[in-house]
């Protein structure tokens, strides 16, 4: 009973720290662009936000107890530089700004419409820093009280629009091939990938400090914990682009917070605004006092201690609270360039220990799989930014799938293989000798 209730608390702990701003935001706002191809974006979405996350935790659990012990794994150097770019994008210049500016945007903006966002979030950073001081009691908090919460909420609000839809499903808007890549691409949006592998060390340690210490047991619960996180993902996130697609809206320009108060109050009535605004509120809280507790812990170890943990989470706060007034929008458009770098990378290095660790050793193979992605994102971003010519652009499209922005996914494999394969080969040819 005991290990139940540890992976009830686990689970939830990891959905709640997943599950921020740009989750509840990005899935009704795909619904509407992608009409009845309503499955097809679900599971699209579902690779990028939920299974490529939860790949993340078993990436780290297969290579030890923290982000730095996967980095390891192919070079000193990597988990250092990696991961400070990821904790970067997740920390204080895109995830944290958007939560406090979803709050107030859609839980404060709609009931006090003359109000300041500057003081929202300073009132919203002020509860994360008090929370997020104590790290060791993060995934209790967060798990225990926020979460079941937040939960019940969000299901009153999608069960009630799945049996009581305003409308039906808009007619085909984008192509099923142009459904999948916008749910694939989007779920970069969610940050949750590149999170997936800095949570890991936070689930580990509380995993170990409820008493779990063997290998066995502690891989066991972890993986249990992410399977219960990963399917409250799926339900919300399927319920979520579904209300979208039936929200009766035709115009895919609108702004995400607005279309959220639209749902809330179709299917709510008067009572859908408060609905809403306390789920913001959670969601953004949660996932705020889990990104600063992490973005704290692993400068302060980056630095040795030199950097102090108080000090870098009311830094963080600070900064994200000055960059939170740019409003979720501005965010989410400036975000997509990096995010459109990083993640093919944080992706590649996922996939590839968690399905080849076991079997290949060498890190050789895996340097040249993160060099192809890095090479392919690069150009990737340059398309998005305008910088390629049509000449450019025309011979970059003879890579398979670069025109669905997954261009890295078949260079890094053969990168991959490539160089596995002259190294296996080298060993086969030098054994010989060192028997004579």
């Amino acid at each position: 009973m005991k290990k139940i209730r540890d992976i009830a608390t686990i689970g939830f702990a990891l959905f709640a720290m997943f599950f921020g701003a740009g989750n509840l935001l990005l899935p009704p706002f795909i619904g509407v662009q992608v009409g009845s191809h309503i499955w097809i974006t679900i599971w699209a979405f579902g690779l990028t936000g939920i299974l490529l996350p939860f790949l993340g935790i078993l990436s780290v659990t297969h290579s030890g107890e923290t982000f730095s012990d996967l980095g390891d794994r192919i070079n000193k150097n990597l988990a250092k530089v990696l991961g400070t770019v990821i904790m970067i994008c997740i920390g204080p210049l895109i995830a944290l700004p958007r939560t406090a500016a979803t709050t107030y945007e859609v839980a404060v903006l709609p009931s006090f419409p003359e109000s300041n966002p500057m003081w929202t979030s300073l009132a919203f950073f002020a509860v994360t820093w008090l929370f997020a001081i104590v790290p060791s009691k993060v995934v209790d908090l967060v798990g225990n009280l926020l979460t079941p919460f937040l939960l019940v909420i969000l299901t009153l609000l999608i069960t009630a629009g799945m049996l009581y839809p305003p409308t039906s499903p808009s007619t085909h808007i984008l192509t099923t091939t142009q459904s999948f890549t916008l749910g694939f691409t989007e779920g970069y949006q969610t940050l949750d990938v590149l999170a997936s592998v800095i949570f890991a060390g936070i689930i580990i340690s509380a995993t170990k400090a409820k008493g779990y210490h063997s290998i066995r047991e502690k891989n066991g619960v972890v993986i249990a914990s992410g399977a219960l996180a990963a399917c409250c993902l799926f339900f919300i996130y399927g319920g979520l682009i579904y209300l979208g697609a039936t929200a009766g809206i035709e115009d895919p320009s609108i702004k995400r917070s607005e279309l959220l108060i639209h749902i809330s109050h179709a299917i709510l009535g008067p009572y859908g605004t408060l609905a809403i605004a306390l789920s913001i509120a959670l969601a953004c809280l949660t996932t705020a006092i889990a990104l600063t507790a992490a973005v704290g812990t692993f400068f302060s170890n980056l630095t040795k201690g030199r950097l102090k943990y108080t000090w870098l989470v009311t830094f963080s706060c600070l900064l994200s609270g000055v960059l939170s007034v740019t409003g979720v929008d501005n965010i989410i458009q400036f975000a997509y360039p990096p995010l459109a770098f990083v993640y093919p990378i944080v992706i590649t290095l996922v996939l590839y220990v968690v399905f080849f660790g076991r079997w290949v050793k060498a890190k050789s193979p895996y340097v040249a799989a993160l060099l192809a992605s890095t090479v392919i994102a690069t150009c990737n971003v340059l398309n998005i930014l305008g910088v390629l010519g049509p000449r450019q652009l025309a011979l970059l499209n003879h890579i398979p799938l670069f025109s669905h922005e997954l261009g890295w996914a078949i260079p890094s494999f053969v990168a991959f293989c490539l160089v596995w394969s002259i190294q296996y080969l080298r060993t086969k040819s030098v054994t010989p000798h060192e028997n004579d």
